[in-house]
């Protein structure tokens, strides 16, 4: 630590690190949605075949989210982090691989190697909330929060057209390679700037204090070597009965439909739907994506805004949401208007709206018991990313039957209102859970 009484400002090259590597993290999520189509048509794969490929990843992340939190808060979060970006993106290059098969085979092995990132990167947005948690005072919390989360947005920003234009000219399985060998190169700089800041060697005594007085759990690190004992059912339990954090649950589900039509099925939609070249797709996503990264940035700069003014926790994280999902269920007008460049503006609205609402991590690190922030975050990655089974899945078998996005687009939507319901009639009061003594 840098003894000076000048405050460093250390925390936000740390929140720009998580930014960088989130965005990693979710090109990595939605490979197979520019390399679908292409990959579709050579490997023989129908609509439903695609829709459980794309969910497979969600399966997995699922599943790895409590196990992955409980290791986030044994061993910290440097060193899960580290070894989970190598993982996930060691399989995202082999899935370049999976071009050897087809049919059948094709998409088993397909599936299998996007459980695979899906089970490495379930330690990733947990380990996010902890190092913000850590990192950041509380008025802080909700920039801090929606810049690492804005990350999935940007991400389609950065390397859609990257990976739109590996398709189209060196082939679909080019995109898995350069993006894995993207992650572990990455890797090595994360090893490097990620610092608890207890150890970070650049912080000073002023922004640690700083920190420290606005409720930033500074010292979370070094209680790792005991944190297994806080990890008992009992606590589980209290965890996820609570009343305020089942409702977050529920909207991180309803907010993550947006997320997961946007990462699997959205360029899908312009190729198929509006007519759309592969290129054209994997340069147009990025435009809603730009919004949803602008929507996201605001959305957490408004709710610190009204913390600061009003010191209420609802009306901070509450009113964004609300205004948010509203503005995003305008993505069903899309089913309404034929100009291809009018459903790029209403779905470049909705992303807009969706990421002003999306305001849920920093929910969690303003709510998780400080025993169990790892594990908290993970129960609420777990209900969230179910939504990455189901809408994948959902959309698949609704066009399939159809032959059209429409009640795929109305089925987006309708979460939409959920997640307000969820948030107002069942969060109540948000504060910071205590665990009771067993």
């Amino acid at each position: 630590m840098t003894d000076t009484t000048r405050r460093t400002r250390v925390r936000w090259l740390i929140i720009a690190t998580l930014f960088i590597i989130t965005t990693i993290n979710y090109a990595d999520r939605a490979t197979f949605s520019i390399a679908g189509q292409s990959a579709s048509k050579e490997l023989g794969l129908d609509p439903v075949a695609m829709g459980y490929i794309m969910s497979a990843f969600a399966w997995a992340y699922v599943l790895g989210q409590i196990p992955g939190g409980a290791l986030l808060d044994r061993f910290g979060s440097k060193k899960i982090y580290t070894a989970a970006l190598v993982l996930w993106s060691s399989f995202t290059l082999l899935q370049g691989f999976s071009g050897i098969f087809t049919g059948l085979a094709a998409a088993v092995a397909l599936f299998f190697m996007r459980f695979l990132v899906g089970l490495a990167e379930a330690p990733s947005f947990p380990a996010n909330a902890r190092i913000v948690a850590a990192w950041f005072p509380g008025s802080e919390r909700g920039t801090a929060s929606a810049i690492f989360n804005s990350a999935q947005y940007f991400s389609l920003v950065a390397f859609a057209p990257l990976m739109g234009w590996l398709a189209h000219d060196f082939g679909w399985r080019s995109v898995f390679f350069v993006m894995g060998a993207i992650g572990i190169v990455a890797a090595f700089f994360f090893v490097k700037l990620i610092h608890s800041p207890v150890e970070h060697p650049k912080i000073s005594k002023a922004e640690f204090d700083y920190i420290e007085a606005g409720g930033g759990l500074v010292r979370m690190e070094d209680k790792t070597a005991n944190a297994g004992a806080a990890f008992t059912w009992a606590n589980v339990k209290q965890v996820l009965t609570s009343r305020m954090l089942l409702g977050v649950y529920i909207g991180q589900y309803c907010i993550n439909v947006l997320t997961y039509f946007f990462v699997t099925w959205f360029p899908i939609y312009l190729v198929k739907a509006r007519g759309l070249s592969i290129l054209q797709a994997g340069f147009t996503a990025a435009l809603p994506a730009l919004c949803g990264f602008a929507g996201g940035l605001l959305g957490g700069m408004i709710s610190d805004h009204l913390l600061k003014k009003t010191g209420n926790l609802d009306i901070a994280r509450k009113t964004p949401l609300l205004l948010g999902m509203i503005l995003a269920t305008c993505i069903v007008i899309c089913n309404y208007v034929e100009q291809e460049w009018l459903v790029i503006v209403i779905m470049a609205a909705a992303f807009f709206g969706k990421g002003v609402a999306s305001l849920g991590w920093a929910v969690v690190s303003d709510t998780s018991p400080k025993e169990m922030a790892g594990v908290t975050g993970g129960v609420f990655n777990t209900f969230g990313n179910t939504a990455g089974i189901v809408t994948p899945i959902v959309i698949g078998y609704i066009v399939k039957a159809t032959g059209s996005f429409d009640g795929a687009l109305i089925f987006v939507g309708a979460h939409c209102l959920i997640a307000v319901l969820a948030y107002f009639l069942i969060v109540g009061k948000i504060q910071r859970l205590q665990l009771k003594a067993a």
